[in-house]
């Protein structure tokens, strides 16, 4: 039996200011973090789901990132309203954010 139910990784990397990638720390992936934290804990799952901060995660434009493993499903979260979102839906209900879901193919 795996140790968490599910990691949620959002990326929180750092990147010159003049990168033309961005980055997801400059995009406030580092306050959605510490807000992903807090509620998955406020909600008793702490021990069923972990919070993982992540280096580049290659979706940059999308920023700031995260997925959701095991289920391989990419978020674009910007804010704490879209954190609930994906804890509620995907998390809570095992259903998917559909609004905050990356599409690869657009870009």
């Amino acid at each position: 039996m795996p140790r968490f139910r599910k990691h949620l990784f959002i990326c929180n990397n750092k990147r010159s200011e003049d990168d033309p990638r961005g980055s997801c720390s400059k995009k406030n992936s580092d306050s959605l973090i510490d807000y992903a934290k807090k509620r998955i804990h406020e909600l008793g799952l702490k021990k069923e789901i972990r919070v993982n901060k992540a280096g580049c995660l290659d979706a940059c434009a999308y920023g700031p990132a995260m997925v959701v493993y095991p289920d391989d499903t990419w978020y674009s979260p910007k804010t704490k309203n879209d954190i609930e979102i994906i804890l509620e839906n995907h998390i809570q209900n095992n259903n998917l954010a559909k609004e905050l879901v990356i599409d690869f193919k657009k870009k």
